[in-house]
């Protein structure tokens, strides 16, 4: 019983934080409207259910209900495939308009604080500085500020990398990592590069202090095993196909002021913000609150003071081993164009041949998460260090000071999430004969095939077609084909030479012209001009 209650923050805490960030109509498996408003975590929801939709599907990881004909994989369309795979077996089960990204936002937060608990819980000097050093490190801001796209919520997969890394046991044990890169792998692409780079440092961690040549080949023959069961993953989820240069590495890069600059005046901290240029507000923000601000001259002052047991001062030793990855994630976040309170102030220039990898970690200013993390953890066993009554009297402080600190991010995150208790699954598509003209179609697209000029329009017609059987020509994807791009162009081109398919649905984007020949199949719907299938004329 003793047990039971001594863990009961596992349980509480997860719930009291994701109701401070989350209206709990959210967790409703068949309310689906708060999410297709034109958000991220609309298409995440839009391509899970495209993919639970779609009969021809399988298990490629693929639908083609969503940029038909060339299809996409889910991964692309910012859904979560390790959900969307578990979800499969299940869907007959599910309502017509389910959505599992509340749960998803839910069950991340329950897997943070575990992995916060199981990382402090061997240093802490008693409960009250455990569970507030918990709270600490699992509830960064830039955790709350990725409410926009709940795959990037897993924060908790760094955790569990820092839990493998500081063990001497687990970091040797191959199949562990394997499991939470495998992980990884099937939830973000980005967070696989960060949980890497630690993996990586284990590795050139025992490699190197392996005693034996035969426990070296070990390491690196599994380390090769890891490094090709990932690339398979990657290969299967269509990461390795060709896809078009944005060009705009850099442009989401993390300013040199991130870590104690909120940027976010909408977010009411208790230090002043500073906004930053357009992109680097939201990828590159990396503020720690002032709670763990406040830590730092607490921890050099127990550094000075105090020299911490032999546990601590070995973990303290492994981290050390993280610094050159480190190092390299930080110089992709900040990029070769550092700001510094919302101003340039360098600008360097790249060769040309690096263009693409840098695209494909183009929003850069994610890439600091990682260090952010360590850093709190290491602060936080500096503290430990302080005398009985010192330590959970400062961290209880500290934590307070951030609670306050964040009390404005939580308020603007749990607004965006308020439209969830209205449970209206529409509001841009409410005229019926949408349904009717969606039936009738082949397929639908939208004139200019731009999904993201009008995001919320498309995800309620895309989320319609779908329910219907019926694909869409396009989608708004993280990559992009150049064969898709052609396509599309083509398509849109035809439209305006008058050549249109006579059984597929346009939505315009006003201002489009419309061909001389499309004008009987022309209709208005809820303010927005369509071309409907050529049977609805007859």
């Amino acid at each position: 019983m003793l047990a039971f209650v001594a863990r009961l923050p596992l349980i509480v805490l997860p719930i009291a934080l994701f109701l401070a960030l989350f209206n709990p109509a959210t967790l409703q498996i068949d309310n689906v409207g708060w999410l297709i408003r034109g958000s991220d975590n609309g298409e995440n929801a839009l391509g899970t259910h495209a993919f639970l939709h779609d009969d021809q599907a399988g298990w490629n990881l693929r639908t083609g209900l969503l940029n038909a004909p060339d299809g996409v994989s889910i991964l692309f369309t910012d859904s979560n495939p390790l959900v969307t795979l578990a979800a499969r077996p299940f869907a007959a089960l599910l309502p017509n308009d389910a959505q599992l990204v509340g749960p998803w936002l839910l069950a991340c937060l329950f897997l943070q604080i575990w992995f916060a608990w199981r990382l402090l819980k061997p240093h802490a000097p008693d409960a009250i500085s455990l569970w507030c050093g918990v709270m600490l490190l699992a509830a960064l801001p830039t955790l709350m500020n990725r409410y926009i796209h709940a795959n990037l919520f897993a924060h908790w997969l760094i955790l569990w990398a820092l839990w493998l890394f500081t063990d001497r046991d687990r970091a040797r044990s191959l199949p562990r990592w394997a499991i939470l890169l495998v992980v990884t792998a099937l939830i973000h692409s980005y967070l696989l590069v960060m949980t890497a780079a630690i993996w990586a440092s284990a590795m050139l961690m025992i490699f190197w202090q392996a005693p034996t040549r035969r426990e070296r080949l070990r390491i690196g023959l599994g380390s090769a095993t890891i490094l090709g069961m990932l690339l398979a993953v990657e290969s299967r989820l269509g990461a390795g196909g060709r896809f078009a240069v944005t060009g705009t590495y850099g442009y989401f890069a993390m300013p040199l002021d991130a870590l104690w600059n909120p940027a976010n005046p909408g977010y009411r901290t208790l230090l002043p913000a500073i906004p930053q240029r357009e992109g680097r507000g939201l990828e590159g923000f990396q503020y720690l609150g002032l709670g763990i601000l406040l830590l730092v001259p607490a921890a050099i002052y127990a550094t000075s003071k105090y020299r911490g047991d032999a546990a601590e001062r070995g973990i303290l030793r492994r981290l050390a081993w993280l610094v050159p990855a480190f190092v390299v994630l930080a110089l992709i976040a900040v990029s070769p164009f550092p700001d510094f309170a919302g101003a340039k102030v360098a600008r360097f220039t790249l060769p040309e041949a690096l263009a693409p990898y840098l695209d494909l970690v183009r929003a850069s200013g994610r890439l600091f998460w990682p260090v952010a993390y360590t850093l709190a953890f290491a602060l936080l066993l500096l503290v430990f260090r302080l005398p009985e009554r010192r330590a959970p009297l400062l961290l209880a402080g500290a934590l307070a000071v951030q609670a306050a600190d964040t009390a404005g991010i939580a308020a603007a995150v749990r607004a965006t999430s308020a439209e969830a208790a209205h449970r209206e699954t529409y509001v841009r598509t409410l005229d019926p004969r949408w349904d009717t003209a969606i039936v009738a179609a082949h397929d639908v697209t939208f004139v200019p095939a731009r999904a993201e000029a009008d995001l919320g329009l498309f995800q309620e017609v895309a989320w319609r077609s779908i329910n219907h059987g019926r694909p869409m020509r396009l989608v708004y994807a993280a990559r992009k084909s150049p064969a898709t791009e052609a396509r599309l162009a083509s398509e849109t081109a035809d439209f305006i030479a008058g050549k249109l398919a006579p059984d597929r649905l346009y939505v315009l984007l006003n201002p489009v012209r419309i061909p001389q020949s499309a004008r009987a199949r022309e209709l208005v719907l809820d303010g927005i001009t369509v071309i409907v299938p050529q049977r609805m004329t007859r």
